[in-house]
């Protein structure tokens, strides 16, 4: 997944160890603003269940889902913030995208 989404990226930074992001970056046409980057894989747990592991103290600032159309990005404190004050623990991440306000969209 990192090597396909480096692609979207520029002025690429690694980090020096595991502190929950896996590339940091600026998002080419999107923006000026450089994030680091949570490209953790999806998980096949059960037939019709996947999962993908985030960490609260994670120092990443978004976090990347791949469709088969588009990157998903979300940002971070927003997801952690809406699952503390919901208290859950699994989420769904068609509600993520309906219910979180900050969610971009990044066309492959």
């Amino acid at each position: 997944m990192q090597k396909k989404f480096k692609k979207y990226l520029k002025k690429i930074k690694y980090p020096k160890k595991f502190e929950g992001w896996h590339l940091e970056g600026m998002l080419k046409g999107n923006s000026n603003n450089i994030f680091k980057f949570d490209l953790s894989n999806i998980i096949k747990t059960e037939e019709n269940h996947y999962e993908k592991t985030g960490y609260f103290k994670s120092k990443a600032d978004k976090m990347v889902f791949e469709t088969t159309e588009n990157w998903v990005i979300l940002d971070v404190e927003e997801l952690n913030n809406y699952m503390k004050i919901k208290q859950l623990t699994d989420v769904n991440f068609d509600d993520l995208l309906k219910d979180l306000e900050w969610n971009l969209y990044v066309k492959k």
